[in-house]
């Protein structure tokens, strides 16, 4: 069975590496264009492209995957199927193409959570429970027929960074078992059904980051923890950003909230609706990431 493999960053590289691990003929992977990062704005290989070249898989970067010469590409490698993870969105002559299909690994429990961010928004909604889908694609995202599902706990420490590494590797055995199920043909797909109440995942935005201290306590805490380690939650201290990755609360009656004070035992603490809220580990604007102890000792 031949299979491309598309892919970017880092969440798909544990797919990849349990199908080589497992013998499967991956013959090509597509991914991003490099791009430039960084301060010297090098160009910078994708997560999946090092991988791909560490193991001698031939690499396709096409900017325009409805263009002909990609198109040409994909007939001289002649899949058999083609695998999707954290890639853009493909057009149906692409996806279409192979006679087995082309199926997708998502990062949540479809129908909910589609979209560019379903591990960071299901921690900011304080989900208890997600989880992993693979499904076959069809025209609109995140709606083809599902072929295997995956519960994941989501528990009181977890952030979008351990959340993620959750999901990873958990969706990379699940992209092996729907593999074994479509190798022998005895498989069927369940029709996602979708409603009015689904839950999504539309990318992070700014406005997505910045914390209401007239919020509850669980909510502040839930969306610290969801934007964590990245784009982090923050608010405005000193005139100046400062962002959250951590932090604990206690709850109680509070007289106004959106203040925050500075405690004799050199605490930070913020006044939210139904208690006070206490960084651990921020990032002051134009600096680096430290505990609440370094940032105070360096406050005026």
């Amino acid at each position: 069975m031949k299979i491309v493999f598309y892919g970017t960053p880092q969440f798909a590289v544990a797919s990849l590496k349990k199908l080589i691990e497992h013998k499967y003929n991956v013959i090509a992977v597509v991914t991003s264009p490099d791009k430039p990062a960084g301060r010297g704005m090098k160009l910078t290989q994708s997560a999946i492209k090092q991988f791909a070249i560490e193991k001698n898989i031939p690499v396709l970067q096409p900017t325009n995957l409805k263009s002909q010469e990609f198109t040409d590409e994909l007939s001289k490698l002649n899949p058999d199927l083609q695998i999707v993870i954290a890639f853009r969105m493909m057009p149906e002559k692409v996806w279409n193409f192979p006679p087995l299909g082309t199926f997708n690994l998502h990062a949540s429990l479809l129908p909910d959570y589609r979209g560019a961010a379903p591990i960071n928004r299901a921690i900011m909604n304080c989900e208890n429970v997600t989880g992993v889908t693979t499904f076959f694609l069809k025209h609109e995202i995140d709606t083809g027929n599902i072929i295997l599902q995956e519960k994941v706990q989501i528990s009181n420490e977890d952030n979008a960074g351990t959340l993620h590494d959750k999901l990873m590797n958990i969706g990379a055995d699940l992209v092996i078992k729907s593999l074994q199920k479509i190798k022998k043909g005895n498989y069927t797909t369940t029709p996602q059904k979708a409603g009015n109440n689904n839950k999504i995942a539309p990318k992070i935005f700014t406005d997505d980051c910045k914390i209401n201290w007239e919020n509850k306590l669980e909510k502040i805490s839930c969306q610290v923890r969801g934007l964590s380690p990245y784009p982090g939650a923050f608010t405005i201290f000193n005139d100046k950003i400062l962002k959250i990755y951590k932090g604990n609360f206690i709850k109680g009656n509070t007289e106004n909230s959106n203040e925050f004070e500075i405690t004799n035992d050199r605490k930070l603490i913020f006044k939210a609706i139904d208690g006070w809220y206490f960084p651990e580990i921020v990032q002051p604007e134009g600096r680096k990431k430290m505990n609440i102890q370094e940032f105070l000792n360096g406050l005026k």
